[in-house]
């Protein structure tokens, strides 16, 4: 599955025509947070799967739903198959290009917006997403903290827990890129 996930990214990046430096990680970083009176729930998955092509600034980031890691095992259990029904909608994922223009070869760090097409819950939906890249030593990072409306992604919320869970949940992500090596 994860080597399918890969090949299904890179297929993507390229498809879009010329092949500059491709950039990956595999260790990229995703948190969320849902703040109410009642509870505050926490999660972060550190198994999110990005690439960069460089050439084209197309960008992809990629994860499985259920690997995001709760405090709490139940809301684990209840996210997963209560909110977004994993086993039927297993991954997240975003797919746009850099809009700024940057020279990749220079170290420096740059406010970016990615536009593209976020997919969650099977739902995808427009996005702007605004970040801030840095490149150092043929390394890129890239911070980018966003929101997420539960309706844009028809994620339902039972009448029962709707005060504990957040209509809109906050987002941070933080992918440590370095030149892909096909294996």
């Amino acid at each position: 599955m994860k080597n399918s996930a890969i090949l299904l990214i890179i297929s993507m990046l390229f498809s879009y025509g010329s092949i500059g430096q491709l950039y990956s990680t595999q260790n990229g970083e995703t948190n969320f947070f849902s703040e109410t009176p009642v509870e505050n729930i926490s999660a972060s998955n550190k198994t999110v799967g990005a690439f960069i092509n460089t050439a084209t600034k197309e960008i992809v980031a990629s994860m499985k739903m259920s690997a995001f890691d709760f405090p709490n095992k139940l809301m684990q259990e209840h996210f997963n198959e209560n909110y977004m029904e994993s086993s039927k909608f297993p991954t997240g994922v975003f797919k746009g290009k850099i809009l700024e223009s940057i020279d990749f070869t220079k170290n420096g760090t740059y406010d970016v917006t990615a536009k593209g097409q976020l997919t969650i819950h099977g739902v995808t939906q427009p996005r702007d997403l605004i970040g801030k890249l840095t490149i150092e030593n043929q390394k890129i990072s890239l911070i980018c903290n966003f929101e997420i409306k539960l309706v844009d992604h028809k994620i339902e919320v039972p009448t029962l827990v709707f005060a504990k869970i957040a209509e809109v949940i906050s987002v941070k992500s933080k992918y440590n890129f370095t030149p892909y090596v096909k294996k």
